[in-house]
């Protein structure tokens, strides 16, 4: 019996479902959102340098949240090869004719 060399294509090369990838977007950017909160609180009772670096991260999360979020679905993982067929393989034959009956 010969043995098929095609590659396979394997369940773990799916990409992660739009459920899943639109709870896990919204989570960054809830959680970018939150370090901004904190970053904006911070600034108004931190003193002197760190002040300037919380300021900046104020204003600076907002991009990089909607960026983030805003990122299309990303393939993890090697990219699949297409297939191509092999025609050197035998065709299926024809099976018995069937004959059809007239209504009743």
């Amino acid at each position: 019996m010969a043995r098929r060399t095609q590659a396979v294509a394997s369940i773990t090369s799916a990409p992660t479902s739009i459920t899943d990838d639109l709870a896990m977007r919204t989570r960054r950017y809830l959680w970018t959102m939150g370090l901004r909160t904190a970053c904006f609180v911070g600034a108004i009772f931190v003193p002197g340098w760190p002040r300037w670096v919380l300021v900046a991260g104020a204003v600076l999360l907002p991009y990089l949240g909607v960026v983030g979020a805003n990122a299309g679905r990303e393939r993890v993982g090697k990219t699949l090869e297409p297939v191509t067929p092999d025609f050197s393989l035998p065709a299926l034959e024809s099976g018995p004719a069937v004959q059809q009956s007239s209504p009743r």
